[in-house]
């Protein structure tokens, strides 16, 4: 064999070889990309080992002098191996930072959206306790209605504007990057009865039945102000929505001393089970739990969810008895 025709052979099988490892690490790269690039280099130290060898015994080597070829040949499998795990962790870095931007950019764009909602929401809602001031001062003014009554309506309608506001500076507080939580040792159950006893005049005119249940202390370090303000929003929208003669029960656990729950449960009605996902959604009108009208601007779960978050633990809800009623959980973690 002269030396062009062991030359074509070499790279006649070198490239049977490559072509070869090319498709399989190409089909492992839509799976295992890292493992695809630790393998590529010592495709390429295959397909020329393959095609050196078989060029070799071509020309009639000795078997003792292909096997010394081979090994030389072979010596390079450690060099291209610490290439392939080079390539491998840089290719995992990479998607890592792929992964993550993708993720962030999402987030950005969902709390904008969820911005740009609420803050069309909030400012319509606005528009109803500012029109009652406006009717209220203009039926003053024409004798329609007298001074005591119409500064009782506006000083109502001052409150609820006042409430909205409040939620919104604590919706804020809470979702801002530098928000941080003054965490001390706190019975969540005292939270609760507190939470309980704030309620029950609005209970009662509701003619709501208001029942607690605390098994054992429950400490855990919590921001308190801040779980008080999740617990007490949470039995407000429970009485709320729940009808004359209806029960709100409210009921805090220890989960095995890794965490605080709360269990809010009411009588409702229930939710559709394809809304139950966006209940928590600040702006979001779609059932009775996110209709506002009675008081704050209508985010209070949202800000329980934000509670929730910023603690590391989490907020669900469920339809229960039936569909009867709806049992709210607030877990947080010791």
């Amino acid at each position: 064999m002269t030396p062009l025709e062991g030359v074509g052979l070499s790279a006649g099988v070198a490239a049977v070889v490559g072509l070869a490892g090319a498709v399989g690490v190409l089909a492992l790269g839509r799976r295992r990309p890292s493992v695809a690039a630790t393998l590529a280099p010592l495709v390429v130290v295959a397909s020329v080992a393959a095609g050196v060898y078989a060029s070799a015994r071509a020309m009639f080597l000795s078997e003792k002098d292909s096997t010394t070829v081979l090994w030389l040949l072979l010596a390079t499998v450690p060099v291209a191996l610490v290439i392939g795990l080079v390539l491998a962790r840089r290719t995992h870095h990479l998607a890592t930072e792929r992964a993550e931007a993708v993720a962030a950019r999402d987030r950005d764009r969902e709390v904008e959206a969820r911005r740009r909602e609420l803050v069309a929401w909030v400012s319509h809602d606005l528009r109803t306790p500012l029109a009652a001031v406006r009717v209220l001062t203009e039926a003053m003014e024409d004798a329609v209605t007298t001074p005591a009554d119409a500064a009782a309506g506006i000083l109502a309608e001052n409150r609820r504007m006042s409430d909205m506001v409040d939620d919104l500076l604590a919706l804020s507080r809470l979702q801002s990057p530098g928000f941080e939580l003054n965490r001390e040792p706190t019975d969540v159950g005292d939270l609760a009865s507190d939470a309980l006893a704030a309620a029950g005049p609005a209970a009662a005119a509701a003619g709501v039945r208001l029942t607690g249940e605390v098994t054992v202390p429950v400490v855990v370090p919590v921001d308190a102000r801040e779980v008080a303000r999740a617990v007490g929003n949470l039995v407000s929208n429970a009485v709320r929505h729940t009808p004359a003669g209806g029960t709100v029960c409210v009921q805090v656990e220890d989960d095995h001393g890794s965490a605080a729950v709360v269990h809010v449960t009411d009588g409702c009605g229930g939710i559709p089970a394809a809304d139950l996902p966006r209940v928590f959604e600040a702006g979001w009108r779609g059932t009775a739990a996110r209709t506002p009208g009675s008081g704050g601007a209508g985010i209070g779960l949202s800000i329980v969810r934000s509670v929730a978050e910023a603690h590391g633990g989490a907020v669900t809800v469920e339809n229960v008895d039936d569909g009867r009623g709806c049992r709210f959980t607030l877990t947080l973690p010791g």
